[in-house]
């Protein structure tokens, strides 16, 4: 982040850099082909404002990704029942949901994201610190790898159109899944 105090205006124009950013994801699929001269025309900013916020387009999003684990990650509180996970993941759902428009945008790239490998390693760490308390398992953090990739790979067809399922019909059957298999 290059500007150090984010006032009003600076606040605005990060965001106006960020919801522009977004759209164009949306509409060229990947990150390589969005230009910061695409983007400072369509956000009807000089070239100079953007560089003052921003490095290039990747330090946008590198921000969104990281604004998102931050997001999931603010609640820290250890799991320690099966009831706790199966809360952790109404609380991931409500975090989805406030940004769900945001998160369509930004996953519909066909590149590979940060973002998702750093939600995939947090829920794996969060579950299977909780569970190896509960269950004398050999393979018990396979087992959460396994659940997670599952779960990861179904929210990417979500928020990419290509699941009819709502994020409540996924939120219950991840729920589902959890409590059978573990």
């Amino acid at each position: 982040m290059k500007v150090q105090g984010l006032n009003s205006s600076s606040r605005k124009t990060r965001k106006l850099i960020k919801t522009t950013f977004a759209e164009l994801i949306q509409e060229k699929k990947e990150l390589c082909k969005i230009t910061v001269t695409e983007l400072v025309k369509r956000a009807d900013i000089t070239r100079s404002t953007f560089y003052t916020h921003y490095d290039d387009i990747y330090e946008v999003a590198k921000e969104y990704e990281l604004e998102t684990i931050e997001l999931l990650t603010c609640d820290d509180k250890v799991l320690y029942t099966n009831q706790d996970i199966l809360n952790y993941f109404d609380e991931i759902i409500l975090c989805l949901k406030k940004n769900e428009e945001i998160y369509k945008m930004l996953l519909s790239s066909n590149e590979t994201l940060f973002f998702l490998e750093s939600l995939r390693e947090m829920g794996i760490q969060k579950i299977y610190s909780a569970l190896k308390n509960i269950y004398h398992n050999p393979y018990l953090e396979l087992d959460v790898c396994f659940f997670m990739d599952g779960v990861v790979a179904e929210f990417l067809k979500y928020f990419r159109n290509m699941s009819h399922y709502s994020l409540d019909e996924l939120l219950q059957n991840t729920k589902k899944w959890y409590q059978k298999i573990f």
